[in-house]
């Protein structure tokens, strides 16, 4: 597989992965919520302090997915193993990690103004730890990358 046929298959899972996420985010969330306050109208006043917290978790999602499309753009000039990309990747590990404390907070803050049911925070857990486990992840590729770019120009430099 070429460089750019990689990045076209990467660029395309990106934006298949965006689509998907604005239909969630922007469909599915809004209909799912507005069904649960129909069927028990006890939890109206919970609809849009909750959809509001989703909304704002989409954000660094597609600041990720931004990043991601500038590393295959990378890709695709032949010039994977860069600083450019390790920048991109720690910038990756920055945003996955502010969305995760962001939704245990908001998480938390739900739960203690009676919006939220322990069952849910215990659950989101498990979407955090996922958050937890991309920014771990995409450190540890920042730094492969950053150090396989630091190797890349020392041979350069050597004849």
């Amino acid at each position: 597989m070429t460089q750019k046929s990689l990045s076209r298959w990467l660029k395309g899972i990106i934006a298949g992965i965006a689509i998907c996420g604005g239909a969630i985010y922007g469909g599915l969330l809004p209909m799912f919520g507005r069904d649960l306050v129909d069927a028990n109208p006890e939890f109206a006043y919970c609809y849009y302090p909750w959809l509001a917290v989703l909304w704002i978790s989409a954000i660094p999602c597609y600041l990720v997915l931004y990043n991601g499309l500038k590393i295959t753009i990378e890709i695709a000039r032949d010039n994977s193993f860069s600083m450019e990309n390790a920048c991109y990747l720690k910038r990756i590990c920055m945003f996955a990690l502010a969305d995760s404390v962001y939704f245990f907070i908001a998480n938390l803050v739900l739960f203690f103004l009676n919006m939220n049911h322990p069952s849910i925070l215990l659950i989101s857990l498990f979407v955090d730890f996922g958050g937890v486990a991309v920014a771990v992840t995409a450190a540890a590729l920042s730094h492969l990358v950053h150090k396989a770019a630091e190797i890349q120009q020392e041979n350069k430099l050597t004849i």
